[in-house]
């Protein structure tokens, strides 16, 4: 009979009713899964799962009552949103702008949430006001509104191509504005080309006016995560109003904040707001202690106290404020609110993407709290500790050893970027250019697919090497002959002398045993060689961390470089066409290509930030140290395997060009070449590249070109500063070398 059970029990199974394939993808995206977690757990192929989402294969027994089950279970802890009637907007005293305001294309929905904590600070959970309960139950009758919506005049409006407000009812005027005063008047110019008045008299009335009214903020991106707080920009003239100095003194600067006692940090103490620990500064964050889902968090930005860093924001400060507000407005819907500077949104994106916590039922009270557990895929709520070997100097881990103790290669893991030069042949010196190649992205296609740690390491004595396996291992490499390597499946002859090593970053070939992140004993073990590992720090518990993070930055660059008129599609030559000077077409959304190279470089150095001051000493835990994203494990393996791509593609072209770099620095290569630009020496045939080699494209891990200089150029700048072996790389762009370069 049990037999006749089962029989039945599996037929009923393979009619298991599933949802459409889009909210099957919705599902997995709330609880912050990934393709390759579910395909582990089903026991099938990351394709296979791929097929289910798109609607283009069906599950079949028995994996399709194991699909359907998570489904189920999904679907209860994140219902599917009703559809929103067609919201009554709001009554206003003015003009509501255009519905012509252009618009900007976002792409699709990014599977991401808002951070929870903020790098260095203990930040609130909150969110506006109006996120916490129906909007007829939060928001003011008309009559009672006090702000007006216009549309500015013509010499304002707001340029082309400016995003406008999200289509959440709740932040319908977009994620940010920025204040200005004019003819007496405080005005919020929003995305999108709207214009607020702003009724608020003091900087207390003023964070109460933007979480109440104002209709400010970005809506969560997945199940777990939390609305973005809205984003005040505060020009000179409105911080003269709210009682604010337009610049900070040389002391505030230092200190990063104005004093304590300043009379509008006294104000929004008696209002009963509060700042967290980084004070009062150029990123000030002003909330209430949160309320259940009650968020009450509103984010300031002051450019004129910088802000808006130039060498990433350019002179995104000196902007009108419509301009200002299109310029962030995009970087915002793209990549997502600021919430500081560059680094600190590119760290806080990876958190928000997978933040660290879910919500569950309680089975008593009923009530939602945050599950004790983290969310699959994330770094968690608590900290761990690095390896030793991969600690910075100066680390608690390392208070052992003496102050002026030096570590070597085999007690420290150094994964750098690449600085090597060489002097050139004489074949190279006769010939009459040198080009410079420059790797779209670097970091971020490095980021793409890696698989990092995602809890503390684990040391193992005398390891087999799993290439899988992210870690640091122990391992002598100095047995590796580059003048003998496999390319595919062939060993190739080169001329190792011409190329630096692909396991230091100065490119000299190792002497002994050596720490290495995964990615470059990989390396190792694709040339050719075996490797024998003494020693090791690996991670168990680990996955593809950072891939929801590079595909929201690739998206982002990429549809901003198509607003500058290039394509991803592009012919080669169309490419370098369209290239030049492309910045001028359009400078603010230069200005957004920068800022989001910038976010990329940024976030990853965050994850091993040092001491910034405040009284630290060596042995000492410094405050970037209680982040659970303070991971120095997997910025080593990003720079890892950032450089090892880098040296493959130079393989690669060396074997079948027989032509070798002179000069590296971090992703910019630089060639001796007869002609001008880089098609005079990449082997493209028929308007395609060598397979695994150079291609010129704007996607991550594709080339640009980065500038031509002369050979001669090149030898006297060299003979100028007495080094053979300076560093071209750092000047192939434009040319320029001061008397006080050293290439160091």
């Amino acid at each position: 009979m049990s037999e006749l059970f089962d029989a039945v029990d599996a037929l009923i199974a393979s009619r298991a009713t599933l949802p459409p394939p889009a909210e099957r993808k919705r599902l997995r995206a709330a609880h912050g899964l990934t393709i390759d977690e579910v395909a582990t757990a089903l026991q099938v192929r990351r394709a296979t799962v791929s097929g289910w989402e798109s609607g283009k294969t069906e599950p079949r027994p028995p994996e399709r009552d194991a699909y359907a089950r998570l489904l189920k279970q999904l679907a209860e802890l994140y219902p599917a949103p009703e559809e929103p009637a067609a919201p009554v907007p709001a009554t206003f005293t003015g003009t509501a702008a255009p519905s012509e305001a252009p618009t900007l294309s976002t792409g699709p929905a990014p599977e991401a949430a808002a951070m929870t904590e903020h790098e260095n600070t203990q930040t609130p959970a909150a969110a506006p006001v109006a996120a916490a309960a129906p909007a007829a139950e939060t928001r003011p009758a008309p009559a009672t509104r006090t702000s007006t919506s216009r549309r500015p005049a013509a010499k304002k409006a707001a340029p082309a191509n400016t995003p406008a407000g999200g289509t959440d009812p709740r932040f319908e005027n977009g994620p940010l504005a920025v204040l200005d005063v004019e003819d007496g008047k405080v005005l919020a110019y929003c995305t999108g080309g709207l214009v607020l008045d702003v009724p608020a008299k003091s900087l207390s009335s003023l964070v109460d006016w933007t979480l109440k009214e104002a209709r400010l903020g970005q809506p969560k991106f997945v199940g777990p995560g939390k609305d973005a707080d809205p984003l005040i920009v505060l020009t000179e003239a409105a911080l003269e109003r709210y009682g604010l100095p337009a610049t900070l003194t040389e002391e505030e600067r230092a200190a990063g904040r104005i004093p304590e006692n300043h009379k509008v940090i006294k104000q929004l103490s008696r209002a009963d707001w509060q700042l967290t620990k980084r004070g009062f500064g150029p990123w000030a964050r002003i909330y209430r202690p949160a309320k259940g889902s009650d968020r009450q968090c509103v984010q300031l930005c002051i450019p004129s106290w910088n802000a808006l860093d130039t060498r990433h924001w350019g002179a995104a400060g000196q902007l009108a404020p419509a301009e200002l507000a299109r310029l962030l407005g995009v970087y915002a819907s793209r990549v997502m609110t600021p919430r500081g500077s560059t680094a600190v949104t590119g760290l806080e994106l990876m958190t928000a993407l997978h933040p660290p916590t879910y919500a569950v039922r309680d089975e008593e009270t009923g009530a939602l709290r945050q599950a004790d557990e983290k969310t699959p895929g994330s770094l968690g709520k608590d900290p761990v500790d690095c390896a030793p070997c991969e600690a910075p100097d100066g680390h608690p881990l390392l208070k052992e050893l003496g102050r002026f103790h030096v570590r070597g290669p085999g007690e420290r893991l150094f994964e750098e970027a690449y600085d090597w030069a060489r002097p050139m042949t004489d074949d190279e010196c006769s010939l009459r250019h040198l080009v410079g190649l420059d790797v779209n992205m670097a970091f971020a296609a490095g980021a793409n697919g890696l698989p990092v740690g995602l809890g503390a390491p684990t040391q193992v004595e005398n390891p087999v090497f799993d290439p899988k396996l992210p870690g640091s291992w122990l391992v002598d490499l100095s047995h590796v002959d580059l003048s003998k390597v496999k390319v595919g499946k062939e060993w190739v002859q080169l001329d190792g002398s011409l190329l630096p090593s692909p396991f230091t970053p100065k490119g000299e070939r190792p002497e002994g045993p050596a720490w290495y992140a995964t990615p470059t004993v990989a390396y190792a073990v694709e040339l050719g060689y075996d490797v024998a590992p003494t020693e090791a720090y690996v991670r168990y518990d680990n996955g593809r961390y950072l891939d929801g993070w590079y595909n929201r930055l690739r998206d982002a660059y990429l549809a901003t470089m198509a607003d500058l008129g290039v394509d991803a599609d592009l012919s080669p030559q169309d490419f370098l066409t369209a290239m030049d000077g492309y910045k001028q077409r359009d400078p603010q959304m230069a200005i957004v290509a920068s800022a989001i190279k910038a976010t990329v470089k940024g976030g990853l150095g965050k994850l091993r930030e040092r001491p910034r001051g405040e009284g630290w000493r060596p042995g000492e835990p410094w405050r970037a140290l209680a982040r659970p994203t303070w991971r120095p494990d997997i910025r080593a393996a990003v720079i890892s395997r950032t450089r090892i791509n880098l040296h493959r593609k130079i393989v690669k072209h060396a074997a079948f060009t027989g032509q070798y770099p002179i000069a590296i620095l971090s992703d910019c290569v630089v060639y001796a070449s007869a002609g001008e630009t880089p098609l005079d020496f990449l082997p493209y045939r028929e308007g395609k590249p060598l397979p695994g080699g150079f291609k010129l494209g704007v996607n991550p891990g594709l080339v640009k070109w980065e500038g031509t200089q002369s050979v001669l150029w090149g030898e006297e700048v060299r003979e100028r500063h007495n080094a053979p072996e300076l560093n071209l790389a750092r000047y192939i762009k434009d040319g320029n070398v001061t008397d006080d370069d050293n290439g160091e």
